[in-house]
């Protein structure tokens, strides 16, 4: 059975409380699964379904065959969901996506330059 390591779940933990994430605001239920996972997947309830009471997040993940995972990989999606919320353009997600935003214009450019260079 593969679990989550205490150091994540501690990391995880603290990054809930730093946004304001309680476990008694979130709702939680578990759902079978589809897809691969074999016999696994078929009887047990492996995908975790949570929705965030306050703000009405919902977050579905089944990522992997184990619910400790799922339930891991869940908070972790709501914890990044809702600090896009709270911090708009200053988060972590935020800044990654204007990170990848910004290498595929320069490497645009590079095949632009590249292309027009031929002629």
């Amino acid at each position: 059975m593969s679990t989550v390591k205490p150091e994540k779940l501690k990391a995880l933990k603290e990054r809930m409380q730093s946004l304001g994430i309680k476990e008694e605001d979130i709702q939680e239920r578990f759902v079978r699964s589809a897809g691969r996972g074999g016999q696994n997947v078929n009887k047990r309830s492996t995908c975790v379904y949570l929705k965030h009471l306050p703000t009405g997040i919902e977050i579905k993940c089944q990522r992997s065959r184990y619910q400790n995972l799922n339930r891991y990989y869940a908070r972790k999606e709501l914890c990044d969901k809702i600090e896009v919320l709270k911090l708009g353009k200053k988060s972590q997600q935020a800044k990654r996506f204007e990170k990848i935003r910004k290498q595929k214009l320069k490497r645009k450019k590079r095949a632009r330059l590249k292309h027009h260079g031929d002629t």
